[in-house]
């Protein structure tokens, strides 16, 4: 969330039909990587890629639809591996990425996981509303769950078994629906959660590099104290900001100063 000079909340806070989210005077600026490994799993590359509020994220939809083409015109026979948390908008939206290859060249094989992070964040909710928050035995369960759900090639039916058990034990009607919320969540995502598989087969099953460029591309640069920004220079200093991340500053800047360049006439 970035604050906005025309976020225009106060508006929507008087509209009944409007749900304002986040503070105030503040919007969703969009973030998205792409990056490569190696077969040790060794981070190689990454590209960031941050755009200012857009609706449904268009533009950074293709930006990440592009870089994904590039790269597989010259490898397409690497394995795609498309990680998020459980948004139902980010999996639209990953999902109808073109990889524009040729119709005689085989299809990417595409996996497609939820940050294993984001999933224990919804574990310990569920656990907190089964045994209590912060109780001794939440603790214990929550990182035997923790690690089943990880290294269990089960995990994830073991995790919905045991909150599906207590959804049916718990009477208190505010602990049961915290309960079945998380229920509901890992149902819809299960088959996104085969962590023990991705790991054996040396997927990354964490966000991290994301998390890392929303902090160091926007929040370290454009939620300091005072600022607010328009659309224009708030993508003027993320772009910037992306080129120079993602180890291109030199070859954008080429293309970049040309729009910027005047010619200047010497009278004598």
């Amino acid at each position: 969330m970035t604050p906005m000079k025309d976020g225009n909340r106060e508006a929507k806070r008087t509209q009944p039909d409007k749900q304002p989210q986040g503070p105030s005077g503040y919007r969703e600026v969009g973030c998205g990587t792409v990056t490569l490994y190696d077969t040790e799993k060794t981070r190689l590359q990454t590209v960031r890629y941050g755009r200012m509020p857009e609706k449904n994220k268009v533009t950074l939809h293709e930006q990440l639809e592009a870089e994904c083409q590039s790269i597989l015109h010259l490898r397409p026979d690497l394995t795609v591996v498309m990680l998020a948390d459980g948004a139902k908008d980010n999996w639209q939206s990953l999902g109808t990425l073109d990889f524009g290859l040729a119709p005689d060249i085989p299809p990417p094989k595409v996996v497609n996981i939820v940050d294993f992070f984001h999933g224990a964040e919804h574990l310990k909710e569920g656990c907190d509303a089964i045994w209590g928050k912060a109780s001794v035995e939440t603790k214990a369960q929550f990182e035997r769950l923790r690690i089943l759900l990880k290294e269990d090639p089960k995990g994830v039916n073991k995790v919905i078994n045991v909150l599906r058990y207590h959804v049916g034990r718990i009477k208190a009607p505010t602990r049961k629906k915290r309960i079945r919320k998380q229920l509901t969540y890992f149902r819809n995502q299960r088959h996104r959660m085969r962590y023990a598989d991705y790991l054996q087969q040396g997927l990354p099953i964490a966000s991290g590099v994301v998390e890392a460029a929303c902090k160091t591309l926007v929040t370290q640069r454009m939620k300091c104290s005072g600022m607010a920004w328009k659309q224009a220079g708030g993508q003027a200093i993320l772009t910037l900001r992306s080129l120079i991340q993602s180890d291109r500053w030199q070859r954008g800047w080429n293309l970049i100063k040309c729009a910027f360049c005047t010619p200047v006439t010497i009278c004598a």
